[in-house]
């Protein structure tokens, strides 16, 4: 009883201070580790002709040294978890608890068996506090900066850090709610399910949060909608150039957001299923959004945007491992067959003698300023160069001049009508 209230107690004290930073995370990547790579980096770049003739000539030079912290004993650096410093030290002391009552070997079975017990469900309801103040404090970290939705978002490492606590909390509970592996009292059935649940809880939040920058973004290029005022004024003022921009931003956006959750989440399963899921949520979107606008060719600055962005969404996640069968789904295919026949429409309607080129430019040339590591299966037809006049600008003037001719017309009629003196102009 007294152990059962002092791991209570800290766990409580412990979360109500939690800095969130995850603990054991990559244990390969020590001080000394890192001290001793880029040694040999350094020693084969100034050295490139020993090191491939195997010579073992050692070239002195300057390395700035990391800090190093005392070297943890051979047993714990095998134990190396992922969590944070309460949830780390909740899962040592059951841990070390049950150990020490398993030790004694108490000769009475029944009370051996009631301690086992007892121990078992103590961890359960341990487990459980733990997983419901994680989740807490991640929907509270998911609610913050809710109104600025940005292509500049990244996911807090802290967010990162209580993921891997219920997935260290996953990996522990079956240790810590089990005997020799059985799960004789049924304890570990009832926590693995919250932690199950937790864990959709917190990808479909994470995922859910990334799916807005995505949204917003898909709603800034929906001013260029056919038949929309914004986007003939726009056009007329050649501020629709801004569609590779907009592409581009949130290509840099998913690449942050990747590199961000592979190098802080230590579970490379989870991480692969989540990117998974992220890049299906995506196309998905895009899909939908180009089936809103079936019966409408698209502007030049959303086929620019939309086709940049699904050529690297493929190309990245399929370097995080996606396999090919999610990657090259049918919403992926319907994309693609209906953004190639956007780019040949650009490519006939687009003016000719403007800026028109350089935005054509841009769709056939997407992928020039990452090396062009786009295979060309997947990647969407190029574009030749446009051959029209001017007739689409001086449209766009007339329809723009029209409606504001319109609006200043009823204005002025309403006010000379009003003074009863309608010569004035």
């Amino acid at each position: 009883d007294l152990m059962e209230s002092s791991i209570a107690q800290s766990i409580h004290k412990g979360f109500e201070k939690e800095r969130w930073e995850s603990k054991g995370i990559n244990a390969a990547l020590n001080p000394a580790a890192l001290n001793n790579a880029a040694q040999a980096l350094n020693t084969a770049a100034l050295n490139p002709a020993g090191l491939l003739s195997g010579k073992k000539d050692q070239v002195n030079f300057y390395v700035p040294k990391l800090p190093r912290r005392t070297a943890a004993p051979a047993a714990a650096a095998d134990e190396m978890r992922n969590g944070c410093a309460t949830s780390e030290d909740l899962f040592w002391k059951l841990d070390a608890l049950q150990s020490f009552i398993r030790d004694l070997h108490w000769p009475d079975a029944e009370f051996r068996q009631h301690l086992e017990q007892r121990l078992k469900m103590m961890a359960v309801d341990m487990i459980e506090q733990c997983i419901q103040r994680t989740d807490s404090s991640f929907q509270s970290w998911l609610k913050k900066n809710v109104a600025f939705i940005s292509t500049d978002y990244i996911i807090p490492s802290e967010m990162c850090a209580m993921v891997n606590v219920i997935l260290d909390a996953k990996n522990q509970s079956f240790k810590l709610t089990t005997i020799d592996g059985i799960d004789l009292y049924k304890f570990h059935a009832k926590i693995d399910d919250q932690i199950d649940k937790a864990n959709v809880a917190m990808t479909q939040g994470l995922s859910g949060k990334l799916m807005s920058v995505l949204e917003s973004t898909l709603s800034k290029l929906a001013r260029y909608d056919e038949g929309s005022l914004i986007g003939s004024i726009l056009s007329f003022t050649n501020v629709s150039s801004s569609g590779k921009d907009l592409g581009q931003g949130y290509v840099n956006f998913f690449r942050n957001n990747m590199d961000q959750i592979r190098g802080k989440i230590g579970d490379d399963l989870w991480t692969l299923n989540f990117f998974e899921q992220w890049y299906s949520q995506q196309i998905s979107m895009l899909s939908s959004w180009l089936s809103e606008r079936l019966d409408h060719a698209l502007h030049y600055a959303q086929v620019t945007s939309i086709s940049h962005i699904i050529k690297k969404i493929y190309s990245d996640f399929e370097l995080q491992g996606v396999l090919e069968d999610k990657l090259n789904s049918k919403a992926y295919q319907t994309v693609i067959q209906r953004m190639t026949a956007e780019e040949a429409t650009c490519a006939l309607s687009m003016p000719e003698g403007t800026d028109g080129d350089e935005n054509c430019d841009d769709i056939r040339n997407g992928d020039e300023e990452d090396g062009g590591d786009d295979s060309g299966a997947h990647a969407a037809r190029s574009l030749p160069k446009p051959k029209t006049g001017a007739a689409q600008a001086a449209a766009v003037t007339n329809v723009v001049a029209g409606r504001v001719g319109n609006l200043l017309g009823k204005g002025i009629g309403g006010l000379s009508s009003k003074l009863g003196s309608g010569g004035w102009f």
